[in-house]
């Protein structure tokens, strides 16, 4: 999965040519902030990028053991279907046969158990890229409302930028404390 584009480099631009020219002195809290915001949604996209990228890997690697654990399977149902072949012949089942057989039954469960730790892992990674995504939403959002801010020179538009920054951490914050494998 590619990671979250933050395409403000140009908002950025303009707020600090206006906050250069500008003789209101929040202007420049607005440039502040909005780098500031740009920063932490710099980390937030490359955070969410990596979980994107480790919940797909650990979707293939069960989708993997699965394909093991039917092979085993089918390994297992064709020498069960031989030993009751000879046993309906009336032929002796060999003893390498049986313990064959009850490999292919522990192995399985082995394999079992590890397709469905690698499928928790994919969840836990997409749920911390899930808000960490919803992170870098809020950042960006934030951004443009704090250029709004410069060109029609309202300081509530740069509040609902703050606020909205702060919701933006807030995502952030909660991506640490996504509990799950890993």
């Amino acid at each position: 999965m590619e990671d979250p584009e933050v395409p403000t480099e140009h908002l950025h631009e303009e707020i600090h040519k206006h906050a250069e020219h500008s003789r209101e002195r929040w202007t420049l809290g607005v440039a502040l902030s909005s780098a500031l915001l740009a920063g932490l949604a710099a980390v937030a996209s490359l955070m969410a990028g990596h979980h994107a990228n480790e919940a797909m890997m650990s979707q293939i690697e069960s989708s993997d053991q699965w394909s093991y654990y039917q092979a085993k399977g089918i390994k297992e149902t064709a020498l069960t279907s031989k030993g009751e072949l000879l046993d309906a012949l009336g032929k002796p089942v060999s003893p390498s046969d049986k313990e064959k057989g009850a490999q292919y039954e522990r192995d399985k469960e082995q394999i079992r158990q590890k397709a469905e730790d690698l499928e928790k892992a994919a969840q836990f990674h997409l749920r911390k890229h899930e808000v960490l995504a919803s992170s870098v939403t809020m950042f960006q959002i934030a951004i443009a409302v704090g250029a709004i801010s410069i060109l029609i020179h309202s300081r509530a538009f740069w509040l609902v930028s703050l606020i909205l920054g702060v919701v933006g951490v807030a995502f952030l914050s909660q991506s640490f404390f996504i509990s799950g494998v890993h």
